[in-house]
């Protein structure tokens, strides 16, 4: 794993979790580590875009499937 995918975890993780509830939090995760993993991926190169939207989503929507809204909240999401 480089540094690049390290990066692309640890930011998914530290910015999913909007909601209190399982979904609402699984899909703003997802949303933001998708972003952030774009972002990335086209700023830094090697693995790319699209692929660093698409773990960026996978550990955004994981990280914030099973976190709480004690641990991680970023308030409501935008959609409610």
């Amino acid at each position: 794993m480089t540094h690049r995918h390290l990066l692309v975890f640890v930011l998914a993780g530290l910015l999913a979790g909007c909601g209190s509830n399982p979904m609402d939090r699984t899909v703003s995760g997802a949303g933001v580590g998708a972003a952030t993993g774009a972002g990335i991926g086209a700023i830094f190169g090697g693995i790319g875009a699209v692929p660093g939207a698409l773990i960026g989503a996978g550990v955004g929507g994981a990280t914030g499937a099973v976190t709480s809204d004690r641990d991680v909240n970023l308030g409501q999401p935008i959609w409610r």
